[in-house]
């Protein structure tokens, strides 16, 4: 069993029940983006891959299904520990590794564990590459000049 793609399976639901296809395509592009962005530095770093991919897909499903971004990482760990809970292919501990990571993802100037530190670096390079025409966000300068360091990136 594949449990990355059934974390997608459900995450494509929600994605395709949003009415507005301007905020669907938003939410693809950002949970899918972030998703690979995890599995990339993950890879690098030798955290869990797959663990790191479901945390990516899960970190703002709350967002995308409420369009309330108020406290979404921690309401957003919440909802995530249901659905991962609902799906039974999970262990406590990896819920525990997956909704911590959630947890913290939107807090870019704090250091967190090396597992949560993945998926925040990942959602700063998908805001930062999504249009790399753009100015970098002032909070996530700092992280995304050493992940450029770290992969070798001009």
């Amino acid at each position: 069993m594949n449990r990355i793609e059934k974390v997608r399976e459900y995450v494509d639901i929600v994605l395709l029940n949003m009415s507005d296809p301007a905020e669907r395509r938003c939410g693809y592009l950002h949970l899918y983006g972030v998703s690979q962005a995890c599995a990339m530095i993950a890879i690098k770093r030798s955290e869990n891959v797959e663990l790191a991919t479901i945390a990516g897909m899960l970190h703002d499903i709350y967002s995308y299904s409420t369009l309330d971004t108020k406290d979404h990482a921690h309401k957003g760990s919440l909802m995530a520990r249901e659905i991962l809970n609902s799906l039974c292919i999970f262990d406590s501990k990896e819920i525990d590794m997956i909704c911590s990571a959630i947890y913290n993802h939107s807090r870019k100037g704090v250091r967190h564990s090396s597992f949560d530190e993945v998926l925040i670096d990942a959602d700063v390079m998908q805001h930062c590459l999504y249009n790399p025409l753009l100015d970098v966000a002032e909070h996530e300068k700092v992280r995304f000049e050493n992940l450029k360091s770290e992969f070798g990136l001009q």
